[in-house]
């Protein structure tokens, strides 16, 4: 395994491209995490007090620190995640340096407060005022797949809507964790407003069951259900992205060239250990034989190795388990006649599996049902659109799907119809990487979501204050009931709830109302 627990709660990190031990953590004992947690809660007030501009000096200066260190930090995620240098760049520190910045600009301008219209209500001098108020603490449980751009990207949007973070890392990922605590340390943050809490699946529960203000989990959905589960029994909400098995579908009108190098980069970046990645390909019947035979091209073409090679283009999956549910996928389907067009095996010392095409499978294989969450990509064919979209929507997952088609218009109106939190065209993946664009899905792979303004909201309680500025005329349908007053509710109901003219029509009858109902 790629970590273990030892004696006094010790975490040994190992390189799975090389299986040597990279270096110990020590994990965060419980009693330990309710006083983490506790001290958070002390620390809240005055950091919610500050203003955005003095909370985004904070940030940027972690910023800097991030992009001073940059050398190191993805050295560190290469080793203890596995992925190339290139990735730990582009997919890593890359996007969280561009959230960080994005995020302390455009706080402040997202959560400011608002007046709404409410409608016949403005004419009666009413008004209504919705602010966004932080939630307190919000507890980071993060993942080992991107260990530092999932959990630094959450934080930093967190910390600038006024809440204190208490981030638990993956317990395989340990030293990337402990890279996010020096960066916020060095940014200065006051004391408990960010908490680092290493450990392992201990330290988590202790984190579930504190007096946390929300939970923020990214991983497996075993453990997403019974974070639900937990968070549903102390009245704490959480938000869940649980991962994916998301389908590409590819339409006859696509550029054969471009889909399939985006097909191939979006099946096996970061040996396809990614929510995102591309699990399901569904190719027009018509240009098949063409773009599989592009894939396969394509895909035994790169180069598999250690990742701080920079000539390298997949490195080795991270963990052992992971490594073994791709070798059991591909098993099963070379056990039940699927072609295996290339990659299907293992390769050692590290936790290396080539890179696999797969046809001649259906839905009832597991390659194709199951999520691999690994480098395989299993193809198969359809005769028209509907019957693409429901291929795609099949899967009880629904985090991203991808559509390739010179046809802009026609791939738009199939996006409408595929059940996922982002539909990209004409690309893969990427997504996630821009800070100002939703993060999310539905069905298996979860609820809420995290960046952009709408992962802000989710950082934040919606507050609504409502004002009545006129006190010496009551409100018409107070006591004493009357009637009058039914036949006047009566009339009202035909034109005050309707368009524009019903409503301006019943002002006179409603201002005739207010005149016999002064206090």
């Amino acid at each position: 395994m790629t970590t273990r627990w030892a004696k006094m709660n010790e975490i040994i990190s190992t390189n799975p491209a090389t299986l040597k031990e990279l270096g110990k953590v020590t994990g965060t004992p419980e009693q330990k995490v309710k006083e983490h947690v506790s001290n958070a809660k002390a620390s809240h007030p005055s950091w919610a007090r500050l203003s955005f501009e003095k909370r985004a000096k904070y940030l940027l200066k972690a910023r800097k620190y991030l992009l001073d260190n940059i050398d190191d930090i993805a050295l560190t995620i290469t080793r203890e995640n596995g992925k190339p240098i290139a990735e730990s760049i582009s997919a890593e520190i890359l996007p969280a340096a561009d959230l960080f910045y994005w995020a302390a600009i455009n706080a402040e301008k997202i959560l400011s407060s608002k007046r709404i219209c409410i409608g016949i209500f403005n004419l009666m001098l009413r008004r209504s005022i919705i602010s966004h108020q932080p939630l307190g603490v919000v507890g980071v449980i993060s993942p080992w797949n991107y260990p530092f751009s999932i959990p630094a990207g959450i934080a930093a949007m967190a910390l600038m809507a006024g809440n204190c973070v208490i981030l638990k890392p993956s317990s395989v990922t340990p030293l990337v964790g402990n890279k996010i605590n020096e960066m916020f340390a060095a940014a200065g943050f006051p004391e408990s407003v960010f908490t680092h809490i290493p450990g392992g699946s201990e330290t988590g529960e202790a984190l579930l069951n504190s007096r946390i203000d929300k939970i923020i989990f990214t991983g497996s959905v075993e453990i997403g259900k019974h974070i639900a589960a937990v968070c549903s029994r102390n009245m704490v909400p959480c938000s869940l992205e649980l991962g994916g098995k998301d389908a590409a579908i590819i339409r006859a009108d696509a550029d054969i060239e471009h889909a399939s190098s985006a097909v191939v980069w979006g099946t096996y970046t970061n040996a396809g250990q990614c929510c995102a990645s591309i699990e399901r390909a569904y190719i027009h019947e018509s240009i098949a034989e063409k773009f599989i035979a592009e894939v396969v091209k394509k895909t035994g073409k790169l180069r598999m190795g250690n990742g701080e090679d920079t000539n390298t283009d997949i490195g080795p999956m991270t963990t052992l388990s992971q490594l073994q549910i791709a070798e059991a996928h591909v098993e099963d389907a070379r056990r039940r006649g699927a072609n295996i067009l290339c990659g299907g095996n293992k390769r050692g010392p590290g936790y290396f599996f080539e890179p696999t095409v797969i046809t001649g499978v259906d839905h009832t294989f597991a390659c194709v049902n199951e999520e691999s969450f690994g480098p395989l990509l299993p193809i198969m064919t359809f005769k028209d659109d509907r019957q693409a979209i429901q291929l795609a929507n099949y899967s009880e997952y629904g985090l991203n799907a991808y559509i390739f088609t010179k046809g802009i218009k026609a791939g738009r109106q199939m996006a409408e119809q595929l059940r996922a939190g982002t539909v990209i065209i004409n690309d893969a993946v990427y997504t996630h990487a821009i800070p100002q664009t939703p993060w999310g899905g539905v069905k298996h792979s979860g609820f809420g979501r995290t960046h952009s303004a709408w992962g802000f909201y989710e950082l934040t309680n919606l507050h609504h204050i409502h004002i009545n500025p006129i006190t010496f005329v009551k409100d018409f349908w107070w006591y004493p009931y009357d009637i009058k007053l039914v036949n006047t509710l009566k009339s009202l109901s035909k034109t005050l709830t309707g368009g524009i003219f019903d409503k301006i029509r019943s002002l006179p009858q409603l201002l005739k109302t207010l005149s016999f109902n002064k206090s």
